[in-house]
């Protein structure tokens, strides 16, 4: 029996981890663009990216789902995600990547806006475009200020990561849950907890080794 949950729980734990690294894979490069829109001198462009980041900031990740995966068949009559699991999962992944873009966006902008104008003024005198200015100067700095902020959220989205049973998506949650009806027994589920404590343990300290090789801004 205890080589049939860990099998279980290891093929759950994997979809878990794939759910992850999609979604940061997407949502980082994302936050960054939605972040640009949230700070461009277009006034209907900020206003417009600023709304939606905080519909999608101020709802429930789990509604979020939920609309994004039944929605298109309700409203347009056509489930265009497809069927089946692959069709479920691609849609846990857009939700995913949007929900977290826009929560990274906010992370960046507060990162971009503290640097002082000073360093931006200095790059001017130094001949540089506002693109050398950015990623030369300003970028590096950025990083090291957001890391704190955005390991919180990498560490929520490990966790978040069970949401994806909401729309049927096989995960670690799901895998222990599964137990209790068929075998009648709960230590599966209390296993799932073992495997979610390893893995933000891993990212706690992946985060904290990133940090401490950007002490030379200090």
């Amino acid at each position: 029996m205890f080589s049939t949950v860990m099998t279980s729980l290891t093929f759950g734990f994997l979809k878990s981890l794939e759910i992850f690294a999609l979604t940061l894979l997407g949502a980082l490069p994302l936050g960054l663009i939605i972040c640009f829109g949230s700070m461009s001198k277009f006034k209907p462009l900020k206003y417009l990216v600023k709304f939606i980041v905080w519909v999608v900031r101020g709802t429930p990740l789990m509604l979020q789902l939920i609309v994004v995966y039944y929605g298109p068949g309700l409203v347009f009559g056509y489930n265009f995600w497809g069927m089946g699991s692959s069709g479920r999962f691609i849609a846990v992944m857009a939700a995913f990547i949007i929900n977290y873009a826009c929560y990274f966006s906010e992370i960046y902008r507060g990162g971009i806006e503290s640097i002082p104008s000073g360093q931006y003024e200095a790059g001017q005198v130094l001949g540089l475009t506002k693109k050398q200015i950015f990623f030369n100067i300003v970028l590096l700095q950025v990083i090291k200020r957001i890391l704190p902020p955005l390991g919180n959220e990498v560490i929520t989205l490990v966790k978040d990561t069970s949401l994806a049973r909401v729309i049927a998506v096989y995960e670690i949650i799901w895998a222990g849950q599964a137990f209790i009806k068929s075998a009648g027994i709960i230590w599966p589920l209390f296993m799932t907890a073992v495997f979610y404590l390893i893995f933000c343990g891993i990212v706690t300290i992946v985060m904290g080794k990133i940090e401490a090789k950007l002490d030379y801004f200090e």
